[in-house]
Formats: structure tokens, sequence, C-alpha cells
């Protein structure tokens, strides 16, 4: 990685602002990572908001050892929190790309605006060989953010989250572009 603090790392775009997550974002964080939200993903909602600063607290130790971007997703014109994005395991050759949107801005094509700038941002910042997308097959919008992202399906596993849903997961890689 190039000398940069991911904790102090801000993602614009032309709707959209990603920022690094922090305890004041805990309770949109656990209001909107729901049932809805979470069906197609690994993780489940919280029961408890100290499961989300938990949660929290950890991407921020993470980020200052310059090893996780975990990233709140607003909308640039009035800061409404829109979601969480994040490139985790940076450093290995092959990190991986996460996202969530609410529930209630679903259709808006937040998702492919964040991520692609993510995408820009780490060709531009990070050393990898390919970031990874793991993207549930039923979930056609995420697996169009990874296509419109150039991402190549590369392995297919089916995975229990942890709500006990079976995911029949497709995972693509994002190559690094070299200059």
């Amino acid at each position: 990685m190039k000398n940069m603090e991911l904790i102090e790392t801000v993602i614009e775009s032309e709707r959209l602002i990603q920022r690094p997550i922090s305890e004041d974002d805990a309770a949109a964080v656990f209001k909107f990572l729901n049932d809805d939200v979470t069906q197609y993903m690994y993780p489940k909602k919280a029961e408890k908001i100290d499961e989300t600063l938990s949660f929290i607290r950890s991407s921020i130790a993470s980020m200052k050892k310059n090893t996780n971007l975990q990233l709140v997703v607003l909308k640039k014109e009035n800061l409404e929190f829109i979601g969480c994005s994040g490139l985790h395991n940076i450093g290995k050759k092959d990190p991986e790309l996460g996202i969530w949107i609410k529930k209630e801005a679903h259709g808006n094509k937040y998702g492919l605006e964040a991520v692609s700038a993510i995408v820009n941002w780490a060709q531009k910042n990070v050393d990898f060989e390919y970031m990874k997308y793991p993207v549930d097959k039923r979930n056609l919008a995420s697996r169009n953010v990874a296509e419109k992202n150039g991402g190549i399906i590369k392995k297919e596993y089916k995975e229990m989250n942890l709500n006990n849903f079976e995911l029949d997961e497709v995972e693509y890689w994002i190559f690094k572009i070299c200059p």
C-alpha cells in the first residue's frame, strides 16, 4: 500500500461520500443492518447495539493497522446514512470487497457507485493481484456490481451464513490493472 493511513481515507463519487466508520455510526448500522439486508450476506444482524459497537471498535483497530478499510456510505447532498462498504485483508494478494445498502435506498445504484469508487481508489492505492467479491447467485443487483467493475467468476461454493441460511456463492475476481 502506498503511504496512506486507512483511518483517514475518504472516497468521494458523484452522489456519495464514503468515510471511515466511527462509534457515532453505531445507531444507524444497528438500525439498518437488518434481516432483509443480511439475507444474502454471511453476517447476521446484531441482537444488541453492543455487538455493533464491538464490530466498529474492531474495524477501527484494523484500520489503524492498515489492514482493513471499513467505511460508511453517505449521500453527499445531506449526509444521509446509506450503508457500509469496505475492503478487507489489505496487504494480501486478494483483499475482499464488501458492501451493504439499507433497504430503503435499494434500487438507486448506490451499491454500484460505492463499489466502483472503492475499486478505482484501490487500483491507485493498494497493491494486490485481484480483489475478491463473493456474491450469492440470487443477489442479481450485487452480481451486476461485480460485473460492471470487470469481475470474473473464479469460484463457486455453498456456505451457511450466520442466520443458518445456505448461500449459493459465486466469487468474482477484479484484477489489478497495471499502469
